[in-house]
């Protein structure tokens, strides 16, 4: 029974310290020999204001105050993070907020009383916004299934995709059914002076104002466009509102200018009786950017239902035993301090707490990364998200009631933001172009009036400089550059799920890689067998009872061997009490005294004694123990296997081991990245006998063991003062680690939450497929260069027609032509 008290707190991991902490070769106190090790390999470093460091995000906030995560449906900017943090903080109550619209989130620290959660749900959606509460139930307001599961079904109905689509076959429609008359009315009109234009006396008088069906024309020609200018172009004409609303001018802008003067100069020379109407250059432009955002939302689509079938790792339920006899079951939320609850083989533990009944063993990789079993005796501490594996647990639950997973789940939404990258660099970039297309466009107008014209023609003048000038295509290079790349990228089993990777992978200098399951399959297999076939298969009379995964490894490898089709039969969950009665195998030996110790099992197997377990529970029996057995064990645990030794009648007669495989190809993929410069760091919750096989590789420069979920993330962090890090995980106790990197890699296999913190997520997991996210990343954004350079081929084009007075809606449409079509081939080529 485990009755320590905390001492202290981690300077690393910041958790308390329960029992003698660890000291290092400076000042401080250290839980584990990992978060030692992390301090003294990297360095301290203010973690005073860092939510990385800490699982329980609520702990520091002020007494009254309250955090809540809302998703926003419609965040597709950082302008729209400063909008929404802007909203947020005029609420009365409201002591903090912050967006990021990588993740679609906002975190909002308010004062309850003042100001609820619904309050602010309410004034976070407007301006084409909508807030939802981090873990309402979907759209159809089923309640069922897992709260992650509600989630992610949730935020999938929310999506506008539909809308959208409507948008863009409504500027289709309309286009189509305008530009048929506009090509074949107006574009030879503007070509008279180059070709026979006695045909256009014929069609002169539609044209002009004076008369009734020229009017009735116009007049439906102006209502149509204005349809797709202000339906099909709404979400571009909504972000340039909030960019300007916010004073920080983005790619939308630039787009909405050319739109709305191209709108505005055709309505101006309708009303002067000119027929250089930019009605088209509306359409077309509207049409094509609002194309081109429903192509990136469906690509994204596609890469989201890739990722539909993850692990779910948080439990909703839980048995709650009685006073009387049996059990009810309830919620997790209303469970209460001191209740216990029971948990049978195989289910996930709830909450956290103490265990109060018989011993077991729990699985506890998906909160620390430990690949094998934990045994657990009566008083031990219980983590919510482990797994019994061995027996039944009853757990006490502790004061307060939270789960390490949910903790880890906090944590997550803490830290997920993000360095926005490419498309925020070219919202910079819109933010001086924005400024030199109003100079050029005043001085213009300034210049005509000051010319002895009039002020309509200063205007008209304005309106053109305006829809020559400004670079409209460059809202169409970087969406359309990242689909593309999105889309070869799956190809390949690579879903991208945040598309600033591109920048974000530039310059990473570390790529850290969680242990188990990641540079290992995470999965039980026989390694080696070095005994007798006889006491093998007593042994495995023995482990056909036992529910421990090493167990069933064995029994299935033997089976596998031999050519025996018996199944693997289990006691259910034996909690250690003797059989008094013979039990008589499939193989035709007898059993009777079971055992289940928490490192193995014991019995008599055809009236022998025979234990089957680790050197400790050896040592605990008095049993004898060869110095050879002892060396192949020692051996085993080098390499991060599990020993599994076997005796006969009081001494040791053999040895299996049994290990979690290093991945295919493991090197090979440090080893390419090791020779592109990059340092290559392994993170662990196991001991540091289990990973002594990667110290001794040349690629790896630096291992880590026996490090808690929080240590990780704070090992990023400090990695993380002088270079760019990458994280890649599988696990829920990587998620924490993933979000705070620059680049978070999942596994495809991994939890929901790994893929919810990454970026980037292998689907087949390929290793080798790290190395290829690299050289996606260098292509991508080679291609996003050219696209945003090729963005200023319609500039090219109109502005020296404008000069030479040229610019007509004929050598519109033809920049139009030129600059989309640059873009949609150069974006068509695959990347690899």
């Amino acid at each position: 029974m485990s009755d320590d008290s905390p001492t202290g707190e981690c300077d690393v991991c910041h958790q308390p310290i329960a029992g003698d902490s660890i000291t290092g070769d400076s000042d401080g106190l250290f839980c584990s020999t990992g978060c030692r090790d992390i301090h003294r390999l990297l360095g301290d470093t203010d973690t005073t204001d860092s939510p990385a460091t800490e699982l329980d995000t609520d702990r520091s906030l002020p007494d009254g105050v309250t955090r809540t995560f809302f998703r926003i449906d419609g965040m597709y900017s950082p302008t729209c993070e400063a909008y929404l943090e802007h909203i947020a903080d005029t609420q009365s109550g409201v002591v903090a907020a912050e967006a990021s619209y990588v993740t679609e989130t906002i975190r909002v620290d308010h004062v309850a009383d003042t100001v609820s959660a619904d309050d602010l749900r309410d004034a976070l959606s407007r301006t084409g916004y909508t807030a939802f509460l981090r873990f309402d139930a979907s759209a159809d307001g089923d309640a069922s299934g897992t709260r992650r599961s509600r989630e992610a079904d949730g935020l999938r109905k929310r999506r506008s995709d539909e809308v959208l689509g409507l948008r863009y076959a409504t500027g289709i429609v309309f286009g189509a059914f305008l530009m048929v008359p506009y090509v074949a009315i107006m574009y030879p009109a503007h070509l008279a002076p180059y070709l026979d234009a006695t045909f256009l006396d014929a069609f002169e008088g539609a044209f002009q104002l004076s008369g009734s069906s020229g009017f009735l024309f116009l007049r439906i020609y102006f209502v149509l466009t204005a349809i797709v200018l202000f339906f099909t172009g709404m979400p571009v004409l909504r972000g340039a509102y909030i960019s300007l609303k916010m004073r920080r001018p983005t790619t939308d802008l630039l787009v909405a200018i050319t739109v709305v003067s191209a709108f505005c100069y055709g309505t101006g020379a309708v009303l002067l009786g000119d027929n250089n109407i930019f009605y088209d250059l509306t359409l077309v432009v509207a049409a094509v950017v609002s194309g081109v955002s429903f192509y990136e939302t469906s690509i994204k689509q596609r890469a989201l239902e890739r990722l539909t079938e993850l692990t779910v790792s948080q439990a909703n339920s839980a048995r709650r035993l009685n006073d009387g006899d049996g059990t009810t079951e309830v919620s997790v939320d209303s469970l209460a301090p001191g209740d216990r609850i029971l948990v049978h083989e195989g289910e996930r533990i709830p909450v956290d707490g103490i265990l109060v009944g018989d011993d077991c063993s729990v699985k506890e990789a998906v909160v620390t990364g430990e690949a094998l079993p934990v045994a657990k005796r009566t008083g031990d501490e219980i983590v919510g998200g482990a797994v019994v594996t061995d027996g039944a647990a009853v757990v006490e639950v502790g004061d307060p009631v939270t789960s390490s997973v949910d903790r880890i789940t906090d944590s997550l939404w803490s830290i997920q933001s993000a360095d926005h990258g490419i498309q925020r660099r070219a919202d910079e970039l819109a933010y001086r172009l924005v400024v030199l297309v109003a100079v050029v466009a005043v001085t213009v107008g300034v210049w005509t009036v000051a010319g002895g014209g009039p002020l309509s023609a200063g205007v008209m003048g304005v309106l053109l400089a305006l829809l020559v000038a400004t670079p409209w295509a460059l809202g169409l290079a970087t969406p359309l550059s990242v689909a593309t790349s999105i889309r070869d990228a799956m190809k390949r089993g690579v879903v991208v799920l945040d598309d600033t990777i591109f920048e974000r992978l530039r310059d990473i200098d570390v790529v850290v890689f969680d242990k188990t399951g990641t540079l290992t399959t995470g999965e039980m297999e026989v390694i080696d067998v070095d005994v007798s076939d006889e006491a093998l298969a007593d042994a495995v009379a023995l482990e056909r009872r036992a529910a421990h995964p090493a167990a069933a490894a064995i029994v299935s490898a033997v089976e596998s061997m031999a050519g025996d089709a018996e199944e693997v039969h289990t006691d259910g969950g034996h909690t250690g009490s003797c059989h008094d009665d013979t039990e008589t195998t499939p193989a035709g030996r007898d059993v009777c005294d079971f055992q289940t110790h928490a490192t193995g099992v014991s019995g008599t197997v055809d009236g022998r004694d025979v234990l089957v377990g680790n050197l400790d529970l050896f040592a605990e029996q008095g049993w004898t123990v060869n110095s050879e057995i002892q060396e192949k064990a020692g051996e085993a645990r080098g390499f991060g296997r599990l020993p599994v030794v076997i005796g006969r009648d009081g001494r040791a007669d053999g040895i299996v081991v049994v290990g979690d495989n290093p991945r295919q190809g493991w090197l090979d993929t440090v080893t390419r990245l090791h020779e592109r410069g990059i340092e290559i760091a392994v993170l662990t919750g196991d001991d540091e006998e289990a990973t002594d096989f990667f110290t001794e590789q040349d690629a790896v420069s630096y291992v880590f063991a026996d490090v808690p979920p929080e240590g990780k993330t704070e090992a990023i962090r400090r990695f993380q003062r002088d270079r760019r890090v990458a994280m890649v995980g599988d696990g829920t106790n990587d998620a924490p680690a993933l979000a705070q990197a620059d680049l978070g890699i999942s596994l495809g296999s991994g939890t929901a939450l790994a893929a919810d913190a990454a970026d980037i997520a292998i689907v087949d997991d390929d290793l080798s497929l790290v190395e290829t996210t690299f050289e996606l990343a260098q292509t991508a954004r080679r291609r996003v260069r050219q696209n945003v350079g090729l963005a200023f081929a319609y500039n090219a084009v109109a502005i020296p027609a404008a000069i030479v007075g040229l610019f007509n809606p004929v050598t519109a449409a033809a920049a139009v032509a030129v600059c989309g079509g640059l873009l949609g081939v150069n974006s068509s080529r695959t990347l690899f």
